[in-house]
């Protein structure tokens, strides 16, 4: 059995779970400039991003971080907090879960939305660090949509749902319950399913 689990992960993700860097360690003490925090601790993972900017340059000049999340959202956000450090904010914000994921040696595919669990917490952080500076014109906000009107569920709880393991049209109805009244989304929910799993799960 820890066979199997040796063989699921790289050495890169085993050693930044083993040895995480930039933990926050005094959230009351750290004077931060953004703050981002996602998730939800009733279904087990919460990740907290806290950045310092370099305001002249617009540079993230520190990044730390606290997840309650699993060994693989562990490794996921202490490699990013070290890949952030010395980026500027627009480029910081444009990482995406592949880039953590690659920059890993790779993740399960089960485990990937870990690694989108601190993409999202750093996206939340430079935003909140805008919106602090009165910088309002680049935030950037990602509205949900409605793509199941009987049931109302929006494309981000379909792209939940395939991050969770979703690949067909009946996983998407079986997690989320989109599509099971009068089915009109149908086509559009497979075109969101493909669109999330190239977005997530191809190279």
């Amino acid at each position: 059995m820890n066979a199997k689990i040796d063989w699921a992960y790289s050495e890169k993700l085993k050693e930044h779970f083993i040895n995480p860097r930039n933990v926050l360690e005094d959230e009351e003490s750290y004077q931060d400039d953004g703050k981002g925090i996602v998730g939800n601790m009733k279904c087990g993972d919460e990740m907290l991003i806290v950045i310092k900017v370099d305001k002249e340059k617009g540079i993230i000049t520190d990044c730390k971080w606290k997840t309650y999340g699993c060994a693989s959202a562990i490794a996921s956000t202490s490699i990013l907090s070290e890949m952030v450090i010395g980026m500027t904010l627009e480029d910081a914000y444009n990482i995406s879960p592949k880039d953590i994921a690659k920059e890993l040696g790779g993740l399960p595919v089960h485990k990937v939305h870990c690694s989108v669990l601190g993409d999202k917490a750093l996206k939340a952080a430079i935003n909140d660090y805008y919106s602090r500076n009165g910088m309002e014109d680049k935030v950037k906000k990602e509205e949900a949509r409605v793509v199941c009107h009987c049931m109302n569920v929006t494309d981000h709880e379909i792209e939940e749902a395939v991050l969770d393991g979703a690949r067909s049209f009946l996983d998407i109805q079986e997690k989320t319950k989109a599509g099971t009244v009068c089915a009109d989304c149908k086509e559009e929910i497979i075109d969101l399913l493909d669109k999330y799993k190239k977005k997530h799960f191809e190279a």
